[in-house]
């Protein structure tokens, strides 16, 4: 058995794009780059020149550093995209379920709306209707403020989503649901869009952006002023061992 890469010039490709991405968007001159990686500037050089063919390294053209391209940090754009979050996060929904023995939600913003993506059940019945795929005016719901609030969304965005909405959604109300779920770190909807549900929501950032959001759906009784905290206690001791590496709770 042996530590060494099976085809070297692969691995020498790799080890540019790990040194690269470690240095950022200032990158690295080829004389750095083979110092760092103790390998002569003309190897260097040839997996470089392979790399910027594929756009997955750009060279400065005053500076001659090298960085990162638009092909490497898209890779992580499509692993991370909308479409891919339902699978990434499942794991963690599931375990939410197992915690709380309520429904769990995972929503994304589309411009004013909240898009359910995934969703977990209980074995107990939940009297809620919900469906992957619905939408709903993000200030109606825990999601939505959720990512409002992280997002740091003004009052003005606020209002406007509100009117937006329609269906006599109340702009003031709504801005000062967001204005407190920036403030606790969690957001709450109770019988908003279902007679006698409540629920409570709260962001997954990655590289400290809001990109979706997880809330946990429960009838009113049980869903107390006292159990909103709860939940969300419970949301930060149960999700991190469960989400993507890159991803934390708001």
């Amino acid at each position: 058995m042996t530590n060494a890469s099976p085809v070297e010039s692969v691995d020498r490709a790799l080890l540019v794009l790990e040194a690269l991405a470690a240095a950022g968007p200032a990158g690295l001159s080829l004389a750095e780059l083979a110092t760092r990686l103790d390998v002569h500037k003309t190897t260097v050089h040839r997996a470089l020149a392979a790399l910027r063919f594929r756009d997955f390294v750009v060279q400065d053209p005053v500076t001659g550093a090298y960085a990162l391209g638009g092909a490497a940090t898209g890779l992580a754009e499509a692993y991370f995209g909308e479409e891919n979050l339902p699978a990434l996060l499942h794991p963690a929904l599931v375990a939410l379920c197992a915690a709380t023995d309520e429904l769990v939600h995972l929503g994304v913003l589309t411009g004013a709306q909240v898009v359910y993506v995934d969703k977990v059940e209980p074995e107990r019945a939940v009297r809620v209707w919900s469906a992957v795929g619905r939408r709903m005016p993000a200030v109606t719901t825990a999601l939505g403020r959720a990512l409002l609030a992280s997002r740091g969304a003004s009052r003005d965005v606020v209002e406007r989503y509100a009117q937006v909405a329609g269906s006599g959604a109340d702009g003031e109300a709504a801005w000062r649901e967001v204005s407190s779920a920036r403030e606790r770190g969690w957001a709450r909807e109770v019988e908003e869009n279902e007679p006698g549900i409540a629920c409570v929501g709260a962001p997954l950032l990655r590289g400290g952006v809001a990109v979706a959001a997880v809330s946990v759906t429960a009838p009113v009784e049980r869903m107390g002023e006292a159990r909103f905290a709860d939940v969300y206690a419970q949301m930060r001791e149960t999700l991190p061992p469960f989400l993507p590496p890159s991803f934390t709770l708001g």
